[in-house]
């Protein structure tokens, strides 16, 4: 799956933070996540593994019982199954990736071309409709 950047396709996660699925694949997915200062992502946990960067801005990001101050240039790697959350302290992007991939991230677009496929026995895609 190829993707080209464009603005297109956020949508609201929750007040203040709202994230794209850029690409992904049989076992990972990518999330481009905007965070407006002065947000909160409440502590939460999930299956899946979380590995992230921050592109701009800057956060309190709390993993299990540590807290770290994030600025850019910074990652992270949040086990499955640990609880964490963030307290956003200005304007921040952060990119990030979940294996296996988040099923409840997948994007819900008409005509998009699906390429997991193509990692299933060589098969070229899907055009959804």
């Amino acid at each position: 799956m190829f993707q080209k950047q464009d603005d297109s396709g956020y949508s609201p996660a929750l007040q203040g933070i709202e994230r794209k699925t850029l690409v992904y694949g049989q076992q990972t997915l990518m999330t481009e996540f905007r965070l407006r200062k002065g947000s909160v992502l409440p502590r939460h946990s999930h299956p899946q593994e979380q590995t992230g960067y921050l592109v701009r801005g800057e956060m309190h990001l709390f993993i299990g019982g540590e807290e770290y101050k994030v600025q850019p240039g910074d990652s992270w790697t949040i086990p499955g199954g640990v609880e964490h959350g963030a307290t956003i302290v200005e304007n921040s992007v952060a990119i990030e990736v979940f294996s296996p991939l988040r099923e409840d991230y997948l994007p819900q677009v008409p005509n998009l071309i699906l390429r997991i496929g193509c990692c299933r026995g060589g098969d070229r895609g899907t055009s959804v409709q």
